[in-house]
């Protein structure tokens, strides 16, 4: 099949991660029209991709790699004393104080401890493409846990609260700050909100591929919609979310939402975390090295009330020194359910980027251990 052949280049020393990335291409017959980028010692050493209609510069959705860039546009706030990590949130947001929300602080929001994941009866489609409402949505709803006593991710309404802080701070919206401060100083190819002009470039995200038999079984052995794991994912809504068409829907790319609606490449998310630590074409880091420590930290490790499996979070990132054990302790990201990933390890220099447009069936993707791994050995090695 055409879409097997692996196109791009690597550096030198970085030949065992293109045969990592062309046996994993050549595992899914193509099918899954995949992107690999990564920085390394200050520069890109790999720009990678394969599948049909996908080319090095193709945008597709990343879902909740895009917390990643909106955790930064926190981060850069809380360097310049814009925001506070642990002031209540009704302090800037009034509303937000309702139904034993008022103790709620940032840092709660962000390290996925608010409880606040969601709300009674769902939101439709066209309300999650929207932040604004999200966030008024969400004002009124009684947390589904004690606020702080333990952690959830919400994967589809966590960071419109982190949009309604900044907004109420700044007068401006995270996008606009994100693209302001962030995307077009470094010309990134990841948005919080895609041009119209950019329109061309978007392939759509698909479905998984299984027999109707292991459907029914994955399916069967969930919690119901109205679990803390339906009401975190958009299940309890009327109908129930289709994440398929949530990336690929206009309103959606058009304005951005800050928890899953970014839209970029591989070339994106890796510039994104090597502009964070160290810099990119020309432009300083955006990041101190005290405030990448701070928000790459480990503040939540252990059962996740959610998902119902172990996790392991940083301030807003994910902790990938946990997810990935031969990566330092301090590496931080943010993976997304169509199976993106992207990471920086500041200890080791790198910086990863990978996108795929298929969904992995049952969201898995063993892919990423061993892409990580071949990107950590090469950079590594002396």
């Amino acid at each position: 099949m055409s879409g097997t052949q692996v196109h791009g280049t690597v550096a030198e020393g970085f030949e065992r991660v293109r045969e990592e990335f062309a046996a994993v291409v050549a595992e899914q017959d193509g099918q899954v029209g995949a992107q690999l980028a990564v920085h390394a010692g200050g520069r890109r050493v790999v720009d990678l991709w394969a599948g049909d209609q996908v080319s090095g510069d193709t945008l597709t959705g990343v879902y909740s790699s895009t917390k990643g860039a909106a955790t930064l546009v926190a981060a850069l706030l809380v360097q310049e004393g814009v925001l506070a990590l642990d002031e209540p949130v009704a302090r800037c947001w009034p509303e937000f104080a309702a139904a034993g929300k008022d103790t709620i602080t940032l840092r709660d929001v962000l390290t996925h401890r608010s409880g606040v994941i969601g709300v009674d009866g769902g939101l439709t489609a066209d309300e999650l493409a929207d932040d604004a409402v999200i966030a008024r949505r969400l004002a009124a709803q009684r947390p589904y846990w004690r606020p702080g006593s333990a952690y959830g991710y919400g994967g589809f309404v966590t960071f419109a609260l982190v949009n309604e802080v900044i907004r109420r701070v700044t007068g401006q919206s995270l996008q606009q700050v994100y693209e302001r401060r962030i995307r077009a100083p470094y010309g990134l190819d990841l948005y919080l909100g895609l041009p119209e002009a950019e329109e061309g470039r978007f392939r759509p995200i698909q479905w998984w591929t299984a027999t109707p038999e292991q459907e029914a079984a994955f399916w069967s052995n969930l919690p119901g919609p109205h679990s803390v794991l339906g009401i975190g994912y958009g299940l309890n809504s009327t109908p129930p979310l289709d994440q398929v068409a949530f990336a690929n829907t206009r309103a959606v790319r058009a304005n951005g939402p800050a928890s899953a609606g970014g839209v970029g490449s591989a070339r994106g998310l890796a510039g994104l975390y090597a502009a964070a630590v160290w810099g990119l074409g020309g432009e300083p880091p955006l990041l101190k090295p005290d405030t990448v420590a701070e928000f790459a930290q480990l503040h939540c490790v252990g059962a996740d009330l959610v998902r119902g499996e172990q996790g392991s979070y940083a301030l807003g990132f994910q902790a990938k020194g946990l997810r990935y054990g031969f990566l330092s302790a301090n590496a931080f990201g943010h993976d997304g359910s169509a199976g993106s990933e992207s990471f920086a390890d500041p200890r080791h220099g790198i910086a990863f980027g990978y996108t795929r447009r298929r969904f992995g069936f049952a969201w898995s993707y063993p892919e990423h251990d061993r892409l990580a791994a071949a990107v950590y050995h090469a950079a590594t090695a002396s």
